[in-house]
């Protein structure tokens, strides 16, 4: 279960006490920092895959995909 701790408590007076001590920088706002090693994982993939997509797909099909969305983007408005 992840850490809650900086979530602001229900309770209206610990709620106003939360948010000056916030304000006043007495409550370090909580900083997300990422996994280096997921990080390297998801962007060594994340280059790897759009090409090989693309040298898999014929070019009729890589059009038939750009067509589709290109309506999709630029098509009527409901």
């Amino acid at each position: 279960m992840p850490n809650r701790s900086s979530r602001p408590p229900r309770d209206v007076n610990q709620l106003a006490k939360f948010i000056v001590d916030q304000s006043t920088g007495q409550i370090p706002k909580a900083e997300h920092k990422k996994n280096p090693a997921a990080v390297a994982l998801g962007r060594l993939g994340g280059l790897k895959g759009g090409k090989a997509r693309a040298d898999s797909m014929t070019p009729e099909r890589r059009s038939e995909i750009a067509k589709k969305a290109a309506e999709k983007r630029w098509g009527e408005k409901e």
